[in-house]
């Protein structure tokens, strides 16, 4: 094993995965997929306690730095699950491939017992009365909760700067941003702090981060997970998904929340998805598209290589790249905010200091409590955001902003559909800058909201996508491509990102954390 730096101070190793290991050390493990610990587990090699105990003190050696949780479970009752797990497989009983392994969850889904902020004080002293489905589907599984991640208020930023629990912080390079909103969750599976982690997608809250921090992150078909438990931010975008070290960890956690749930209305009726069983079929006679009429001229240079470089992978290896056309793809991220702020404005008007969370002591009157507690509970950017879509919705302008920009939404999703009845995958970035400095885009939302202009169009269309890493810039820092596929085509979406994964580790640095 050759060691080489890595985020935190730990030293990485390149390890072949496929080799059998007897004995695997606390860097070892934390810089494993789950997949590959669960066969060691089963194998005898090591038990469920070593991978939780490894992870715990990862997490209490990046903490202090990284600021990637909000509420951590503690390391007894996460031993004792771990223990748990032990036990069964002593005794020869089934232990499924989630069951004891330490998984974080965003700040925005409610997990009976524990505290539920959305990164906010509106919601202080708030604790969890009930289970998201999501959530609720992982416990079916027997997963370890390590603990509720740091994100962007409501999930609303690109950075993770906009946090009443303060910033956090990229594992590869400490005085940059890990992307948001999902960006706590992204930190810490690539500081090793947990294994995998929850996030949601609402505009590219898990693509964004999985790039800038080198992990892999899916956002499915709009319905393929249920909304139950999961605090609103647009609720015709958000989508819950998964951040993973690899491709294969996100098939299997995705696998498992996945699928109808009759309490949200917008849950798809697909029964239970198998996205693990075709992983490693490959891609042979896949048409690739790239859209013509994308500017890239908007990316870093480096960026825009690697992208032409990702593609030239996928031709060289017997695809037929298909060039496609997007008609007034240069709006979507104008229409994505006008909708988002839109239904933003509606879905936080719940939070009126009555019913829970912060109340104004200084509230003297019944309006004043309404006032006051938002006023005080809510950040600046939720604030603005608030005001963008109190203003697409008011009299007078309801009709020149918001009925305009879902038109042209509808217009979005026909051409998707007639797109992907030609091509299997579509190929763009993620994003166009890489990791950038803290508080350098803090004083310049336009320039924020532009770090989301390759993803935002895939919520308007409903479709999935997925970042997987693709390479390091000149500085170190993560590269990624966006993967495009069909309405509930995640089958196809996996195993052309495990195909990318494979061949790409060839060509560029390795991207294990």
């Amino acid at each position: 094993m050759v060691a080489e730096t890595v985020p935190g101070g730990v030293k990485k190793k390149s390890i072949d995965f496929t080799v059998f290991i007897i004995f695997m050390k606390s860097e070892d493990i934390i810089l494993s997929p789950i997949h590959v610990l669960d066969a060691q587990r089963k194998a005898g090699n090591i038990k469920t306690r070593d991978i939780v105990s490894a992870v715990m003190n990862r997490r209490r050696a990046t903490e202090p730095v990284l600021n990637a949780y909000i509420h951590q479970i503690p390391d007894e009752v996460c031993l004792e699950q771990a223990d748990c797990a032990d036990d069964k497989l002593r005794r020869g009983e089934p232990v499924h491939i989630l069951e004891g392994m330490p998984i974080g969850v965003k700040d925005i889904f409610n997990v009976i017992g524990t505290p539920l902020t959305c990164a906010s004080k509106i919601l202080t002293g708030y604790v969890s009365p009930y289970e998201s489905t999501v959530t609720s589907r992982l416990k079916d599984a027997g997963y370890l909760m390590t603990g509720k991640l740091n994100m962007d208020e409501f999930a609303m930023g690109s950075s993770t700067e906009n946090s009443a629990y303060g910033a956090v912080r990229n594992p590869w390079d400490t005085d940059r941003v890990p992307g948001g909103s999902s960006g706590g969750s992204a930190a810490a599976v690539a500081a090793g702090s947990c294994l995998a982690a929850l996030g949601t997608d609402t505009g590219g809250s898990i693509r964004q981060p999985a790039m800038f921090t080198g992990t892999f992150g899916i956002k499915p078909t709009y319905g393929f997970c249920s909304r139950y438990g999961m605090s609103a931010f647009a609720s015709s975008f958000d989508q819950a998904g998964p951040i993973t070290k690899d491709v294969e960890d996100s098939a299997v956690i995705l696998q498992q929340i996945g699928g109808f749930d009759e309490r949200d209305s917008t849950s798809l009726n697909i029964g239970k998805p198998d996205l693990v069983s075709g992983l490693k079929q490959g891609i042979e006679g896949m048409r690739v598209g790239v859209i013509q009429n994308l500017d890239l001229s908007v990316c870093d240079e480096e960026i825009r290589q690697n992208f032409e470089q990702s593609v030239d992978l996928f031709r060289k290896n017997g695809c037929q790249i298909v060039s496609v056309n997007i008609e007034h793809i240069q709006h979507s991220i104008a229409v994505y905010y006008i909708i988002a702020c839109s239904e933003a404005s509606s879905n936080l008007g719940r939070y009126d200091g009555i019913r829970y969370g912060h109340r104004s002591p200084a509230a003297a009157k019944i309006g004043d409590v309404f006032r006051l507690s938002r006023d005080e509970g809510f950040g600046n950017e939720v604030k603005l955001r608030i005001l963008l879509g109190t203003f697409a919705l008011s009299s007078g302008y309801y009709d020149a902003y918001y009925s305009k920009a879902k038109k042209i939404q509808s217009m979005y999703r026909r051409q998707f559909q007639q797109i992907f009845s030609d091509i299997d995958i579509l190929l763009t970035p993620v994003s166009p800058v890489r990791p950038f400095k803290l508080n350098e885009k803090m004083d310049d939302p336009l320039q924020m909201y532009l770090a989301d202009v390759f993803t935002v169009i895939v919520n308007l269309a409903g479709i999935p996508a997925a970042s997987v890493p693709s390479g390091f810039s000149a500085q170190k820092l993560p590269l990624g491509i966006q993967l495009m596929a069909g309405h509930l085509k995640e089958a196809d979406l996996l195993r052309t990102a495990y195909w990318f994964e494979k061949q790409a580790a060839l060509e560029y640095p390795p991207q294990k954390i």
